[in-house]
Parts: C-alpha cells; sequence; structure tokens
C-alpha cells in the first residue's frame, strides 16, 4: 500500500507531465510506460527463480522496493523523456525483483483454502494505495499550483516507509530443505510445469494485449477538458472501485469456477473499452474507468491464484517469473500499438482495439484444458 501510494502520486502525473511539460506523443507516452511496465513483468522471471534455488523470498523483495524508492527523486529532476525513460526503468526493475518474490511469499504463508481471499486482500492493499496516491497528488497540484516536480519529491517520503515496515515488520517462514538445489529454470524443471499452467500463461498473455497501460486513461481524460490538476482523480475512481471489488471477487475465486470468473472480467472490460471509445465527455470517461477498475479486481487477484494452484510449490516464483515474462512482452507490444492507434487513428481506434483482444481472449476459455482448471 504504502509503495503504491508513492508511485502512483507519479504514474498518476506521469503522462501529463510528458506531454505538456517535456512535449511528448502519445506514441513516446505508450512507448516509455510499455517498456518500464513490461521490464518489470520480465524481470519477476530471474528474481522468482532465484526466490525459489535460494528458498528465501524476504530478501529479494526488500531489495526490490528499496529500488523503487531510490527512483522517485529521478522523476524530479527529469529535463528530457530520456531521463523519465530512464528513472521508469529502473523503478520497474525494482517491481520486477520485488514482484515474484512477493506473491510467492503470499502463496507460502496463505493456507491453500483462503488463498484467494488472501490474494484479494493483498490486491485490495496494493490498490488503496494506488488511489490515495493520485488523491494525495491531486491536492499537492492545487497546493502548489500544478508543481509536478514537487509532488515527485514528496513521492519519496512512502516510498521509504514501505521499505522499512517490510525491514521490520515481515517474517518469512522456514522452509524446510528437502534436497539438493537446482537451478529452477532448467528444462528438467520446467516440465515439471502442467500443461494447465501453460494455457494459464497463454490467456494472461492475450489478456494484457487487451489491457494496455493505464495511462491512456489518463489521456482521455485530459481530452474531455478536466484540469490538469484534477485528472489524476480518474485513477483514484478506478483505484476505489479496484480496492472495493478485488478483495470479495478474490472470496468469491474460492468458491466459484476460475473460468467463469475470468470470462466475467473480460466481458466488463469489453463493456469499458467500448464506452471510452464512445465519447472523451467526462462522465462517459468516468463510467469507463468504473468499469475498468471492476474488470482489474475481477481479474487481477484471479490470475495470480490460478497460476499458485497449477504450478508445483516449489517452482512457484518460477511459475510467476514465467507468467510475467510473457504478460510483459504482450504489455509492450499492446502499449506500442495503442500509442500509435491514438497518434495516427485517434483514441476511439485504441480503445475499440483492446475490446477486439478481449474477444480473442474470450474464445480462448472455450479451450477443452478448462476441464483441468476447475479443478485446480
Amino acid at each position: 500500500m504504502l509503495m503504491d501510494i508513492s508511485s502512483e502520486m507519479v504514474h498518476s502525473l506521469l503522462p501529463l507531465f510528458m506531454v505538456t511539460t517535456l512535449g511528448a506523443s502519445a506514441f513516446a507516452v505508450g512507448l516509455i510506460e510499455g517498456l518500464a511496465e513490461s521490464t518489470a513483468l520480465i524481470v519477476r522471471v530471474f528474481s522468482g527463480a532465484l526466490s525459489d534455488y535460494l528458498g528465501k523470498r524476504k530478501g529479494l523483495a526488500l531489495f526490490g522496493y528499496f529500488l523503487g524508492a531510490l527512483t522517485k527523486p529521478v522523476f524530479a529532476l527529469a529535463s528530457s523523456t530520456g531521463m523519465v525513460l530512464a528513472a521508469r526503468l529502473l523503478d520497474r526493475v525494482g517491481k520486477g525483483v520485488r514482484g515474484a518474490p512477493r506473491d510467492a511469499l503470499v502463496a507460502d504463508i496463505a493456507p491453500p483454502h483462503l488463498r484467494g481471499a488472501a490474494f484479494g486482500l493483498r490486491q485490495s492493499l496494493d490498490t488503496v494505495g494506488a488511489f490515495l496516491g493520485p488523491l494525495l497528488a491531486t491536492a499537492l497540484m492545487l497546493l502548489w499550483t500544478n508543481d509536478f516536480r514537487a509532488v515527485f519529491w514528496m513521492a519519496v517520503i512512502p516510498g521509504m516507509m514501505a521499505v522499512t515496515l517490510l525491514f521490520l515488520g515481515v517474517q518469512e517462514p522456514e522452509r524446510i530443505p528437502t534436497e539438493k538445489r537446482t537451478n529452477p529454470i532448467r528444462y528438467e524443471n520446467l516440465k515439471r510445469l502442467s500443461a494447465s499452467y501453460w494455457w494459464v500463461v497463454g490467456i494472461g498473455a492475450i489478456f494484457t494485449l487487451a489491457r494496455f497501460s493505464e495511462a491512456f486513461l489518463v489521456l482521455r481524460a485530459q481530452q474531455g477538458g478536466i484540469p490538469i490538476a484534477f485528472v489524476p482523480l480518474v485513477m483514484v475512481a478506478m483505484n476505489l472501485i479496484y480496492a472495493m471489488s478485488a478483495y470479495p471477487f478474490g472470496k468469491l475465486s474460492d468458491r466459484i469456477s476460475h473460468v467463469k470468473l475470468l470470462a466475467f472480467g473480460l466481458v466488463v472490460l469489453i463493456a469499458a473499452d467500448l464506452v471510452l471509445a464512445m465519447s472523451d465527455h467526462w462522465g462517459i470517461v468516468l463510467l469507463g474507468v468504473a468499469l475498468w477498475g471492476i474488470h482489474m479486481g475481477v481479474t487481477q487477484g484471479l490470475l495470480a491464484t490460478m497460476v499458485a494452484n497449477t504450478a508445483p510449490v516449489d517452482l512457484r516464483g518460477t511459475a510467476y517469473g514465467v507468467f510475467n515474462l510473457m504478460s510483459g512482452l504482450a504489455m509492450l507490444a499492446a502499449s506500442v500499438l495503442a500509442g500509435l492507434l491514438w497518434d495516427h487513428l485517434g483514441a476511439s481506434f485504441t480503445f475499440y482495439a483492446g475490446a477486439v483482444f478481449c474477444g480473442i481472449t474470450l474464445l480462448g476459455l472455450s479451450r477443452p484444458l478448462i476441464s483441468r482448471l476447475r479443478k485446480a
């Protein structure tokens, strides 16, 4: 929660900072966001495998959070899109380093029958930070008359608080070594990942193509004439809905078919894309953003649970890493494509393309392996 407050204070303003202060195009925004988010997901494959090899999760997570906190001042000092890109990449490397070990740590600690609720709760707290961050950014922008850099400096404080809390307050459970350590990403180990797991990886990658960077939600809100200081409230609204829905849907996933719940989330995302494509009026944009938040609450913890349920316990970190590697490559492609469509065909085509990829993902849910996943 604390790190997300820090990150979203920056990220909710960064697209506007790049466009209005640094003169960047929508394509540049999409490229930077795509590279940054894909870097975070790709790095997870190595941090997850390393956490499996070491049998330890907390140290890697702590390093990742610390790196994320250290990059915040670079945004305040940035005078070009190149500096923004460098800061975003370092920030997302930190996110990538901590992501898979953190998720594996949650799976290690949570009882199996409450795993969906645990991931839903983690996602909710994460998202509470994601709406408090933009809310604080809005207040500071009003207080300091749209001073982007001052807000970025303030983002350092909750970031360092997150590092301190993890270091002092989280205890990692002891793991009893059962056999000699081996490289988790060796072919012999990867063969142990089931067909059901690889199906989840494939669905997750196609799904990521449908949900490009949320920077484009911010740009869509700006098109409607919302004052710059208030644009972060769009992310506040989305993340508030996300936070409120993640835990209930996480609990629901412990009782019903994961595939049906994922299909429902995709239908909601299609509705969000179509609404956002219709108009840039603030009321329409707000409705689309709310639907986007619901789909996030339905799907993000669910996909993490599906990975945990289809991967061997000793390869969970690696499983999350591979899943995020594929999702990271898809995120890069999605954000670059979104930026190109935005610049050359307009915002509406960007969201229509997202709806098309949602439809492709829904078709993938009809595959025979669904029967196995229902039991996973």
